[in-house]
């Protein structure tokens, strides 16, 4: 007998044409599955922070790659069955760009661009703080190189990454002992293609001949080989292709946040004080100010401040 979840897709095969329900259904668990190889898109990014890093090195280049936020969006009409053969992924990566802020200096940073450049203009200002006048001096802030670059990620949906291999077989012997493995249905493999095997590494790359094996053997996360009567797991993993492109290295003016100095002196020692005071008197337009987004002052040590692209 047949259960109502049966049931229910029954009606909707009936509903809609066939075609039409399976391109829903492959979107469905397309989807479904973004979210888990969205861990393995962040560990391989964290691999090209450390490759960024050699090549920054090498140009004298020191920066901090921001985290980058990863957001996936389904493909609803495709061509073929092919689009389904990989997943692409790009993105642009800045980093932050660090400023010492020193003692008795301030920064500023308005909501629009004229406004900090009048600021600028005008140069000296005098800040009303607590019954006294201060004198501060605006200039513009130069910033150090930053570097900028494209990250393109691609996760094949027919090929898998298997690790920790034993080393017990030779390595034609492994090589078809995995294609073997990797090709029973009853454990969740297929017909397999190719097996690109790296004894030194234990690892391979194995390639299958229809979509969908690949995803029922990473939903295993390990897979069982059995190599002289012994059973090892080994781990499986997405197999994706990465690398950068337009690597650029960038350096300038802020256009909206200005340098305020000449506040060494001032008998207030309490910052977030300070920074309200200039706030308040940058705030008027009467004073040459606008909208202010930000105000962060040092009166003792130095402070590290990040500015973004």
């Amino acid at each position: 007998m047949a259960t109502d979840e049966e049931d229910k897709k029954q009606d909707l095969k009936e509903e809609w044409p066939a075609e039409a329900v399976m391109k829903d259904e492959q979107n469905q668990k397309l989807i479904d599955e973004l979210e888990k190889e969205n861990i393995q898109l962040k560990e391989e990014l964290q691999k090209l922070e450390a490759e960024l890093q050699e090549t920054t090195t090498n140009s004298q280049i020191h920066e901090d790659i921001p985290e980058t936020k990863i957001k996936f969006t389904s493909l609803e009409n495709p061509e073929s069955d092919r689009q389904f053969s990989n997943i692409s992924y790009s993105c642009q990566v800045s980093s932050k760009v660090p400023y010492e802020l020193q003692k008795g200096q301030a920064l500023i940073t308005f909501e629009k661009e004229e406004v900090a450049q009048n600021v600028i203009r005008m140069e000296s200002h005098h800040v009303q703080m607590q019954g006294v006048k201060v004198k501060v001096m605006a200039k513009p802030v130069s910033l150090k190189s930053g570097v900028r670059f494209q990250v393109h990620v691609e996760v094949s949906k027919m090929k898998i990454n298997v690790t920790e291999i034993p080393d017990e077989l030779p390595e034609s012997q492994m090589r078809d002992k995995l294609e073997l493995s990797f090709s029973k249905s009853r454990y969740g493999g297929g017909e397999v293609e190719s097996v690109e095997y790296d004894r030194q590494a234990g690892s391979a790359v194995i390639t299958f001949v229809e979509s969908g094996v690949a995803d029922r053997i990473l939903k295993m996360k390990d897979y069982a080989l059995y190599v002289n009567e012994n059973c090892h797991r080994v781990m499986v993993a997405p197999f994706m292709e990465t690398h950068l492109e337009k690597f650029q290295v960038f350096a300038g003016v802020s256009k909206k946040t200005v340098l305020l100095t000449g506040l060494e002196d001032l008998r207030i020692t309490d910052e977030e004080t300070v920074e309200d005071f200039i706030s308040i008197h940058f705030q008027r337009e009467k004073n040459g100010g606008g909208e202010v987004e930000v105000v962060r002052c040092s009166l003792g040590q130095p402070h590290i401040v990040y500015f973004e692209e």
